[in-house]
């Protein structure tokens, strides 16, 4: 499916969450979004693109905020106007409307932070030659122009593409990163 749909579902997903809470004994201000590649695109999409919720809708879920309270962007693609762009995710999220120019603005994240941005922890890598780094780091300035917490983790080593790392010793420590950046949030028990 093609956007709007992916977008759809993970404000979704964080209303869902959020509006059975209590059920499922979980914290709703301390809900968040994680996504690696295209998928940090959806997270970034989910961090920038959310409302609170419908007060008056007849489905219940509807009523709850689809604001995560936190994002974790992992190589994340950002920006589809410009040379940093990852030109496959946008052909593929967007397809036919790939040149749709308003479109194409409103999808490039770092260009709808605002003060209402949750927190954000980025990790991306200076020898990622897939979804460049300048799209974290664009995405980090963003966030400290709009004064909204956010630790980037730029590691001068590593591919695109890199999960959790487990058999690289540096990269590996990025999990370790983001628990203390959670326990700082108070987003952990830890």
């Amino acid at each position: 499916y093609r956007h709007p749909a992916p977008m759809l579902d993970v404000q979704r997903a964080v209303r869902t969450v959020r509006s059975r809470a209590a059920e499922w004994k979980v914290d709703p201000s301390k809900i968040g979004v994680l996504g690696f590649s295209a998928g940090g695109h959806l997270a970034a999409t989910a961090v920038t693109h959310f409302d609170d919720g419908k007060a008056d809708a007849e489905d219940p879920i509807d009523r709850a905020s689809s604001r995560p309270d936190f994002g974790v962007l992992c190589y994340p693609v950002i920006t589809f106007d410009r040379e940093t762009s990852h030109k496959g995710s946008r052909q593929n999220l967007l397809g036919d409307k790939a040149d749709d120019a308003a479109l194409v603005e409103d999808l490039s994240c770092d260009r709808r932070v605002t003060e209402k941005t949750p927190p954000c922890f980025l990790i991306h890598t200076y020898g990622d030659v897939v979804v460049p780094p300048e799209n974290s780091i664009d995405f980090y300035l963003a966030m400290r122009k709009a004064k909204v917490p956010v630790e980037l983790h730029l590691y001068e080593q590593g591919r695109h593409g890199y999960g959790l790392a487990p058999k690289d010793p540096i990269l590996s420590s990025w999990p370790d990163r983001l628990a203390a950046w959670l326990q700082i949030r108070g987003l952990s028990a830890k």
